[in-house]
């Protein structure tokens, strides 16, 4: 099957490197994958024309109808099989080149504000256009993918498509990429960093915007400093909208709340820490929890329909689920560090969840068969 994946751009953003994460497998399955990004951010673009995959440099003009003219052209071009989209350009220009091609096109819904992300929340006439695009060309798409259940409702009601037509497939990670308590890495990552070994250390990995919640663990932080003295807060990510605002909390607390920037090393930071805490107000699926489950660092995380969903093991919650407040995720935080031996268990239970649903093998067959029933269905 020759499949054309139309995505916005190839920026390191969770539905991008996702698709990198997926391409040697989908090639793999024999696949002839092709990738069109829309917009000029090519930061993936080596790891994914290393996987296999065709990489396809958009020509023509900016705009949305040059977009769809882009997306025939290449369509044409492979006799593409199947087109699918993702994130909201791709998906309106994509959705609409593959109806007048004559082609069938699906689609993977990754947020739970599909395509108001792109415009200013106040701009109620932009997002009303935003959502009428996306819902008349969402019509003639076969099928949907979505990465958890609680998007594929939201998104169903906003844009109408039947719920049965959608198809909830998690997002995954390479087990290999964040082993399970690797031995020595522990002490090796606290030494680069100058943290005592027995110092208490909080994680957490996200760009620095303001549906993260950064603000909730900072001041969660001064809290839990009062019987921690020697606590160390680590925060990820590149600068975002907050990052200013977030500086100038953080230098208040009288807490050591170190910001690092965009980290290659998340599985050795995880490794280094006795907590990860995800205090996001919304997220689309959160792909960080994956790598503190495989990690088996206990995991504190905001108590959100996605964050339920992903945690959720059948059994009870692989991670302390709390609101997103400074003084709920506080006391969550002080439950991990003062009940080492349930906090242990409660890891590895999350190790053995993440190997069950959500290794990349797993999730990338689930695509592959899923890109083969939209193309026949």
């Amino acid at each position: 099957m020759r499949l054309l994946y139309v995505i916005d751009s190839l920026a390191p953003g969770g539905a991008e490197t996702s698709l990198v994460d997926m391409a040697p497998g989908l090639v793999g399955s024999g696949i002839d994958l092709h990738v069109l990004p829309l917009g000029h951010r090519l930061d993936l673009l080596g790891p994914l024309a290393d996987s296999g995959a065709e990489v396809h440099l958009r020509n023509g003009g900016a705009g949305r109808l040059a977009s769809v003219r882009a997306v025939r052209a290449v369509a044409r071009s492979i006799r593409a099989d199947l087109v699918h989209t993702t994130l909201f350009e791709a998906d309106v220009a994509g959705r609409l080149a593959a109806w007048t091609l004559g082609l069938p096109s699906s689609t993977s819904l990754v947020n739970d504000s599909y395509g108001a992300s792109h415009y200013a929340e106040s701009n109620t006439l932009k997002l009303h256009l935003a959502r009428a695009a996306d819902a008349a060309t969402a019509r003639p798409a076969r099928r949907f993918h979505a990465i958890t259940a609680a998007i594929a409702d939201r998104v169903a009601a906003r844009i109408a498509i039947p719920r049965a037509k959608i198809e909830v497939i998690p997002r995954g990670r390479n087990p290999s990429r964040f082993p399970f308590r690797p031995v020595g890495a522990r002490q090796a990552t606290r030494a680069a960093l100058g943290i005592s070994p027995a110092a208490p250390v909080v994680l957490t990995v996200g760009r620095l915007e303001p549906q993260k919640g950064h603000p909730h663990l900072v001041r969660a932080a001064s809290l839990v400093a009062a019987e921690h003295r020697d606590l160390v807060v680590l925060i990820a990510g590149k600068d975002g909208r907050s990052a200013d605002e977030l500086r100038s909390l953080a230098s208040r607390q009288g807490v050591d709340i170190r910001f690092l920037g965009h980290r290659s090393d998340v599985a050795e930071l995880m490794a280094a820490s006795d907590v990860f805490c995800f205090p996001s107000e919304r997220e689309g699926f959160g792909g960080v929890l994956l790598e503190a489950m495989a990690s088996g660092c206990p995991i504190v995380a905001s108590d959100i329909p996605t964050s339920r969903e992903v945690l959720w093991s059948g059994e009870g919650s692989v991670g302390i689920l709390c609101p997103p407040q400074p003084e709920a995720i506080a006391r969550s935080i002080e439950k991990v560090l003062h009940e080492d031996t349930q906090s242990a268990a409660m890891a590895a239970r999350a190790r053995k969840h993440f190997e069950s649903h959500f290794t990349i093998d797993e999730v990338t067959s689930q695509m592959a068969a899923f890109f083969d029933a939209s193309r026949i269905h």
